[in-house]
């Protein structure tokens, strides 16, 4: 269990630490713990084993715990591995993060080859490297969103998604649809993974919401005529700013 801990004084400690047995308590970003050397070094090529081997050079805080710059919300769940060897069931891609800062391996791999983490490296994570500039149009996104919010409850954005290269011949209609003074366009595409239109548009959704934005989407039509609307290229972001 961990406290949280009031901001304190910190001092450099370089001394060795005296039994492999000797219980450590731990001041990790303001959350306390408690556990054994012996715990601690399990893995002896872990990052986190050679911070506790040899001589110290940890900071430690006012009240004598050794003290990581680091958020401690996670730490608990690798303690717990290291104690039980038992895979962590939640916050898998937060623990991850850790279990890779610390470079303990052996739980890196068990939570890799879990079903959230292995669909997100193999199956989301190669489809988004198919697409052109995924990730920088995600932050042009927001960019544009964040612009448009001023004195208004939400902001628009039409995205324009180009499956295959045909429909990327096609996109200077669909764009010459929309009134350019009014309306932000980004284009995703085209890709040539099996995902769909709908895939993408999730993981769109996905990723702009775990920024901690509130968003919603929707196909857009613009009223220009049978031959725009009959594209299916246009989607209307919505961001939601209170």
């Amino acid at each position: 269990m961990s406290l949280p801990d009031s901001k304190s004084s910190r001092k450099l400690c370089v001394e060795p630490l005296q039994t492999h047995s000797s219980v450590v308590q731990l001041n990790i970003g303001g959350q306390l713990y408690t556990t054994t050397l012996a715990t601690l070094r399990k893995y002896p090529s872990s990052r986190l084993a050679e911070l506790f081997t040899g001589p110290l050079r940890l900071m430690k805080d006012s009240k004598g715990h050794f003290f990581i710059d680091r958020d401690g919300t996670h730490f608990g769940a690798i303690l717990e591995y290291l104690r039980t060897e038992e895979v962590p069931k939640r916050n898998l891609l937060e623990v991850h993060k850790e279990a890779v800062y610390y470079d303990i391996k052996p739980l890196v791999k068990l939570l890799e080859e879990t079903p959230q983490l292995f669909g997100e490296a193999v199956g989301r994570q190669q489809f988004l490297s198919g697409v052109r500039n995924y990730h920088e149009n995600l932050e042009v996104i927001i960019r544009v969103a964040r612009a448009e919010a001023m004195a208004s409850r939400y902001s628009t954005i039409i995205m324009c998604i180009l499956r295959t290269e045909d429909d990327l011949a096609r996109y200077t209609d669909a764009v010459d649809s929309l009134d350019s003074k009014k309306e932000s366009v980004v284009s995703f595409g085209p890709w040539n993974a099996t995902a769909s239109v709908e895939d993408l548009l999730d993981c769109i959704k996905m990723d702009i919401e775990a920024k901690g934005y509130k968003v919603s989407l929707k196909a857009h039509s613009p009223d220009k005529g049978f031959l725009f609307k009959s594209h299916g290229f246009l989607y209307k972001l919505t961001f939601a700013w209170w």
